[in-house]
């Protein structure tokens, strides 16, 4: 009897589905929310449903670029000493019929999303074309890799202001694009640092010194941009610039002292302090920002 036609066998798979989902990456997706929190919408229901429901279109959206990324590096992925324990169709967990039916329900599912919000699920489709790019071309290319990386937090913030139909600050977005920026160099720098090139071929035309400059003027791009929007636009958030400065110096620890930083979202669930400090700033922005009566 094939292995994974068994009851044992099923739920393996059903797991190794979820699993090339990459739930826990959905974390990053929290970005499509900022425009809720500073826009002073959060208490509107209506508001509410809406952002959440474009952060959700925009789970699905990444969920499928993830599978279309794996499928596409399935081999490569074999020979990698991490990802071909960790990556389900590498490991063998899931099929490629599989993968490619869940890819097919999660597009339906975003083809549904238009009749709901079109404008969020245009911004979806653009994400979409550019992490296509990304997977066969754009990924291969030494500073373009790191940008188109960075640019999809962008239209993350751009999708939850269409979500809203809220205007943007210029400060917002060129803020979003440092910080992620910062993120995209740390992961290289990680990568490059514990693996060397194995990992990626792009590594081999990067150095740690390299990423190491594009991390450090990214992490300050991010805290000088948040301070002038801060300042320009939502004064009574200058209390946050502390605990966004002692972020930054807390990531930069975990990822120097605790090697860690080839995944993010690794890095902000695993370190307790990151993650406090991370709700500490979205608790201090939503009580500054708080609607007052008359």
């Amino acid at each position: 009897m094939n292995p994974t036609l068994t009851p044992h066998g099923s739920w393996r798979q059903l797991l190794g589905l979820i699993q090339l989902m990459r739930p826990k990456q959905w974390v990053k997706n929290g970005f499509v929310l900022a425009p809720l929190v500073f826009s002073g919408e959060f208490l509107d229901r209506a508001a509410v449903h809406s952002a959440l429901l474009a952060a959700l279109l925009f789970c699905l959206a990444s969920s499928a670029t993830y599978i279309i990324n794996d499928v596409h590096d399935i081999e490569r992925d074999r020979c990698h000493p991490k990802k071909s324990r960790t990556r389900p169709l590498a490991a063998g967990i899931v099929t490629v019929p599989a993968a490619l039916v869940l890819l097919a329900g999660l597009c339906a599912a975003l083809v549904g999303g238009w009749y709901l919000m079109p404008q969020v699920v245009m911004v979806i489709t653009g994400y979409m074309a550019l992490n296509l790019a990304y997977t066969f071309v754009l990924k291969h290319q030494p500073v373009l890799d790191i940008f188109t990386i960075a640019l999809g937090f962008v239209l993350r913030v751009y999708a939850g202001a269409m979500a809203l139909a809220v205007p943007v600050s210029s400060w917002m977005f060129v803020t979003t694009l440092c910080l992620a920026l910062y993120l995209a160099a740390v992961k290289r720098r990680q990568e490059l640092s514990q693996n060397g090139s194995e990992g990626r071929k792009v590594l081999e035309r990067y150095s740690v010194s390299l990423v190491d400059r594009y991390a450090e003027m990214s992490a300050t791009g991010a805290l000088l941009f948040y301070s002038m929007f801060v300042m320009s636009a939502r004064p009574e958030l200058v209390i946050t610039v502390p605990v966004v400065l002692f972020g930054l110096f807390r990531y930069w620890y975990v990822v120097e002292q605790l090697d860690g930083g080839e995944s993010p979202t690794d890095a902000l669930l695993s370190d307790w302090q990151l993650l406090v400090t991370v709700v500490l700033w979205i608790g201090t922005c939503v009580l500054a920002l708080w609607p007052t009566k008359g």
